[in-house]
């Protein structure tokens, strides 16, 4: 029987733990006395990982002995090889969120530059799911650098970038046609040969072949020069030209490695950035910073680590990482090739110009985690200012507001922002489409969204805010306050947000229960700062919601309302046409097209569209 403490919980034995864990590759979790898992690490070796934290307590950090004087189990998990406990610590990791594990964001969304697979391809921004058909080129760092190597490709390639329901129905060339970002494919202006060869020259540039473009380039604009075809030639001469003065502004030069992302880590105080620079193809595509959670007390050596592990694992490792801290490179390199299925090298050492751009990426690490470091800091002088402002007694950290949009009552929505940890938590934002109510009444709609939000919390299915934000004067205010006290928060700070004379930014008024008077902070006040940038990010969350509502709603109403257009032939309408935009603009005859579209009832559709 396991011995128990004077408090009724049982003693932790770990030597009995450790007898029994076997000498394979897996993964540990340490478990509180509340049952929650504060740490998930991988072993190569389960037993003399696990006993390395427990035999020799005086070697360890401060913050491992904190984290081992918690532990009240471990739970273990034997998998085949270390890749595999790699893979499981990660997904653990991000399903766990334990608070002794440093924790990068999960980002999903890296923005990719697509060729479609039509026959005139069409060049586009892509994010999500990869369709084969399709080609796809990056990762990019951002959308920003997409749109620019887009720009640059139009203007060297002149590849289409419209979709396909403008494609098919234009009848004459568009703007990009006539400043030279596009041959138009949609009207017959460059043949399917030509084109292709525009594609596949794109295709050369992306991948970091740009020797062989202009080789390309020179061939047609000879053969163009000898048909006598100067126009043509003059065109191959212009890019070949802008070719090269691209090539000239590229900062990588080394053709070894096209594919190489640069880690650099930097620590100011206990922020922690961690800077990726991309190259892809031989192109600099960009840089992105991250700054992890729990990385406090952790060195640069771990954080990188901690970051290789968790990024690699979900968005794939290019062939060469050049890594800022003096990581494991043969475990590392083993592990991510077994995952990647190819070789993968990892330089902790680098010269030349491999050396050169480490160094760029650390100094960006190294600006990025001061910034970081001082928004921080200007974020809690504003909360502490605000404090001050309200006479609260208790800190204020966390912050939610809310507002609601519409247009003339239709498609009303409303708007729930939250500011916790110094920062807006936009993974914690909630919308919600407000119905129970009389158009234009926005006191009902507030009296929804508040109740409907707050039954939750009441019911123990989220955490109380210390300071609720209302966007609106006296009325909104008391519709809150009402609310609040039908759900038993009365204790709940409450504040009014009223736009002052002119709805002028700086002279907001703040209505405060039991205040007789508004509360009107100078404009250059950091607590009215503060309630200016939340206030305005729910007003904007509210509007790109209700916008979107809006749309929906209104293309419905308007088909559902033609006689003889039911579910099916409206889906067939929208599809062809991609939207009610696209149906606008489309003749009978098109209209006619469709199938289970008479040319009768397509003259009725166009009468009612129009």
């Amino acid at each position: 029987m396991r011995p128990r403490r004077a408090d009724g919980c049982s003693v932790f034995d770990p030597i009995s733990l450790i007898a029994g864990l076997p000498h394979l590759p897996g993964v540990y979790r340490m478990i509180n006395a509340t049952g929650n898992a504060i740490y998930v690490g991988k072993a190569r070796d389960l037993r003399r990982r696990v006993a390395s934290y427990f035999q020799q307590r005086s070697g360890l950090s401060p913050r491992i002995q904190l984290m081992v004087g918690q532990v009240q189990s471990v739970e273990t998990t034997v998998t085949r090889s270390e890749a595999e406990a790699l893979l499981l610590e990660n997904n653990l990791i991000k399903s766990l969120s334990p608070r002794y594990n440093i924790l990068f964001r999960d980002d999903k969304t890296y923005p990719y530059l697509m060729l479609s697979g039509h026959e005139f391809a069409r060049l586009t921004f892509h994010r999500g799911s990869q369709d084969p058909r399709h080609r796809y080129f990056g990762p990019f760092p951002n959308a920003g650098a997409v749109r620019q190597s887009m720009q640059l490709l139009q203007q060297l390639f002149q590849l289409r970038t419209c979709a396909d329901n403008v494609y098919t129905n234009r009848s004459r060339p568009c703007l990009l046609h006539q400043i030279h970002r596009c041959t138009a494919p949609c009207v017959g202006r460059v043949s399917a040969a030509d084109y292709a060869e525009d594609v596949r020259g794109a295709e050369l540039f992306l991948n970091g072949k740009g020797d062989e473009i202009i080789e390309r380039l020179i061939e047609r604009m000879n053969a163009a020069a000898a048909q006598q075809d100067y126009e043509q030639a003059a065109i191959c001469r212009d890019r070949i030209g802008a070719l090269r003065k691209v090539r000239e502004k590229q900062f990588v030069s080394d053709s070894a490695t096209r594919d190489v992302d640069i880690i650099a880590c930097a620590v100011e105080e206990e922020i922690a950035c961690v800077n990726l620079v991309m190259i892809r193809g031989g192109h600099h595509l960009g840089d992105r910073n991250y700054f992890p959670r729990n990385a406090a007390g952790h060195d640069a050596v771990g954080i990188v680590e901690a970051f290789i592990s968790q990024h690699y694992l979900t968005h794939g490792a290019p062939p060469l990482i050049v890594a800022g801290a003096d990581i494991s490179r043969d475990r590392f390199e083993g592990l991510l090739g077994d995952h990647a299925g190819r070789k993968v090298r990892i330089a902790v050492n680098p010269a030349g110009e491999r050396r050169v751009w480490l160094e760029m990426a650390v100094k960006n690490a190294a600006l990025g985690a001061r910034q970081q470091l001082g928004l921080q800091a200007t974020q809690q002088a504003r909360l502490e200012a605000l404090q001050q402002a309200l006479g609260a007694t208790e800190a204020i950290q966390r912050i939610e507001c809310f507002d609601v949009s519409h247009t003339m009552g239709e498609a009303a929505v409303a708007s729930c922002v939250v500011y916790d940890q110094a920062a807006l938590q936009k993974a914690e934002y909630r919308r919600f489409n407000i119905a129970g109510c009389e158009p234009g009444d926005d006191y009902a709609a507030m009296r929804e969204v508040l109740s409907r939000r707050y039954r939750r919390i009441v019911a123990g299915e989220g955490k109380l805010p210390d300071l609720v934000l209302i966007d609106g004067g006296k009325g909104q205010l008391g519709v809150a306050c009402d609310v609040f006290a039908e759900l038993g928060l009365s204790d709940v700070p409450l504040i009014g947000v009223a736009k002052g004379e002119e709805r002028k930014p700086g002279l907001e008024q703040l209505f405060i229960p039991g205040r007789a008077h508004p509360l009107q902070l100078p404009a250059e006040h950091p607590a009215l700062h503060l309630i200016q940038q939340i206030r305005d990010e729910a007003h904007r969350f509210a509007i790109e919601g209700h916008r979107a509502q809006r749309g929906k709603a209104r293309t419905t109403s308007t088909l559902e309302n033609i006689a003889g257009v039911g579910a099916k032939r409206r889906q067939r309408l929208l599809a062809r046409f991609g939207g009610l935009r696209g149906l606008l603009s489309a003749s009978i005859d098109e209209l006619a097209q469709v199938g289970g579209i008479s040319r009768t009832l397509a003259g009725r559709i166009y009468d009612e569209l129009h």
